[in-house]
C-alpha cells in the first residue's frame, strides 16, 4: 500500500512539473527573439573557453553542441607566448550558407592576466569574427561597430628586454603508523622568446625520503635528481632552426653522480612556422656528446664514460574541425656501439566520429638498448618494490582507448549556473 501511495505521489510531482514547464514555455516572443531564429549556428570548439560565459555575453547567435549543426564552426588552438602569456588563434569556418567566410583572428594573454581578463578579451574578439556572418542574417540591421580610442602603433619597450622568470619550491609530507614520507621539489626558470630568437635556462632538484616499518625492522629509501638545462634557437625563415642544448644532471635512481652533455641541433618545418596552432611536420636532428661519471660500477665495468650520440626525430601534430592527430618518432645511437640504441614512438588521436560520438586514443612504445648506467650486481627486492633504482628491460610502453557519446537537444544557448556548473 505505501508504495503504491508513493508512486502515485511521484507521478502527480511528475505531471506538476512538466505543467509548470510548458506554461513558462508559453512567454510572448519579442521581436529580437523571432529574428533569433534566424540566426546562425555556432559551434565553439575550445577546449579551453568559459562557454558559460561567452554563451551569457554572445547572445545573437545560437550555440549548437555538434559541428554538423552548425553554420560556423569555431576552432580554437592555443600556444604559450615568450612572456608566459597564451596566444588564441580563433579560427572561423563559415558552413552551408556561410561557407564563402573563412577569418582568422587572435587574442593574446599576458602572464598576470585574470582569468576574467582573458574570457573578456576572447569575447571581444569572438564578437568581432562573427560581425560578417551577422550581416548576411536579419539580425544584421541590428549590429552597430563602435571604434575605440585609436592606438598609435608603436614599438615595443621593455625594461625586461623580453626575459620571464619564475621559480618555486614545494614541500610535503604524509604518514601513517607504519609509513612516513617526506619530499622537497624546487625550480627556477628563467625564458626569452622573440619571433627570431628562443632562449631558455632551467634549474630543477628533487629530494625523497620514505620509512617502512616491517617485520623485520625499518627499510629506509632515499633519492634524489638534480637538474641543469640550458637552450638556444634561432630562426631562419618560416621552415628552418638552429639551436643548441646543454644539460648538466645528477640522479640516484639512475645511478649518474655527474653528467654533463652539449647538444647542436637543426629542425626543419615542412610547415611554416605561423600555422604551429594548427598544423607542424618537424624533423629535428642532434648530436651529443656526453660526459658521465657513476655512482655505483655498471654492469659494464664503468666508473666514468665519454660517449658521443646522434638523434633523429619526426613530429606531427594537426588540429582540424574533425578531432586533432598527433605522433612522434625518434631514433637514437651511440657511437661507439650502434647496438647500443632507442627507438620510441608515441602517437594520440581524438576524431568527432558523428555528431556527438568521440574516440580517443593515446599509445607509447621504447625499444630500449642503451642502458649504460645500469648498476653492477643483482637488485635487492627493497630496490625493486620501491623504485630506488633503475632495473634493465629492452621495452616500455603504454596505451589508452576511449568512447564517448552525447545526444539529445542540439542547442546550447541556455546558462543556469544553480546550484553550481
Amino acid at each position: 500500500m505505501l508504495r503504491r501511495s508513493l508512486f502515485i505521489l511521484l507521478m502527480l510531482l511528475s505531471a506538476y512539473f512538466l505543467l509548470i514547464s510548458y506554461s513558462f514555455s508559453d512567454e510572448r516572443e519579442s521581436p529580437s527573439d523571432v529574428l533569433k531564429k534566424g540566426a546562425p549556428k555556432i559551434f565553439l570548439d575550445c577546449r579551453s573557453c568559459d562557454h558559460d560565459f561567452i554563451k551569457t555575453e554572445i547572445t545573437f547567435v545560437n550555440f549548437v553542441r555538434f559541428r554538423e549543426e552548425a553554420d560556423i564552426h569555431i576552432l580554437v588552438t592555443t600556444q604559450s607566448t615568450g612572456a608566459g602569456g597564451t596566444e588564441y588563434t580563433m579560427e572561423f569556418i563559415g558552413q552551408k550558407d556561410y561557407s564563402d567566410i573563412k577569418e582568422t583572428l587572435r587574442f593574446f594573454s599576458k602572464r598576470t592576466d585574470t582569468w576574467d581578463d582573458i574570457r573578456k578579451g576572447m569575447v571581444k574578439v569572438l564578437k568581432m569574427g562573427l560581425a560578417p556572418y551577422m550581416t548576411k542574417t536579419p539580425l544584421g540591421e541590428l549590429v552597430s561597430v563602435r571604434f575605440e580610442e585609436k592606438v598609435k602603433p608603436t614599438a615595443v619597450e621593455d625594461r625586461w628586454n623580453f626575459w620571464v622568470f619564475s621559480a618555486s619550491l614545494n614541500g610535503s609530507g604524509s604518514g601513517e603508523k607504519s609509513r612516513k614520507s617526506f619530499s622537497v621539489q624546487g625550480n627556477f626558470s628563467a625564458n626569452r622568446i622573440t619571433p627570431e630568437f628562443k632562449m631558455r635556462i632551467g634549474l630543477s632538484a628533487s629530494f625523497n625520503q620514505s620509512n617502512y616499518l616491517v617485520d623485520e625492522g625499518e627499510i629506509s629509501s632515499y633519492s634524489d635528481w638534480k637538474n641543469f638545462t640550458g637552450f638556444f634557437a634561432k630562426g631562419f625563415g618560416e621552415h628552418l632552426s638552429l639551436g643548441a642544448w646543454i644539460s648538466t644532471s645528477s640522479s640516484t635512481y639512475n645511478n649518474i653522480k655527474f653528467a654533463i652533455t652539449p647538444v647542436p641541433a637543426v629542425e626543419y618545418n615542412l610547415f611554416p612556422y605561423s600555422q604551429s596552432t594548427r598544423r607542424e611536420l618537424r624533423f629535428l636532428y642532434r648530436v651529443g656528446y656526453n660526459f658521465v661519471n657513476y655512482l655505483e660500477e655498471t654492469i659494464f665495468d664503468k666508473t666514468k664514460e665519454k660517449l658521443l650520440s646522434q638523434a633523429l626525430s619526426i613530429t606531427l601534430d594537426i588540429e582540424e574541425p574533425w578531432g586533432s592527430i598527433g605522433a612522434s618518432l625518434t631514433g637514437s645511437h651511440y657511437f661507439h656501439d650502434f647496438n647500443k640504441n632507442r627507438l620510441e614512438l608515441g602517437s594520440s588521436l581524438n576524431l568527432r566520429l558523428y555528431k556527438g560520438l568521440f574516440l580517443g586514443f593515446h599509445a607509447g612504445y621504447e625499444a630500449i638498448h642503451d642502458q649504460l648506467s645500469l648498476r653492477k650486481g643483482e637488485s635487492s627486492q627493497e630496490d625493486i618494490l620501491l623504485r630506488r633504482k633503475e632495473l634493465a628491460t629492452d621495452y616500455r610502453y603504454h596505451g589508452s582507448i576511449g568512447f564517448s557519446y552525447t545526444f539529445g537537444s542540439v542547442y546550447s544557448n541556455v546558462v543556469n549556473p544553480r546550484f553550481g556548473r
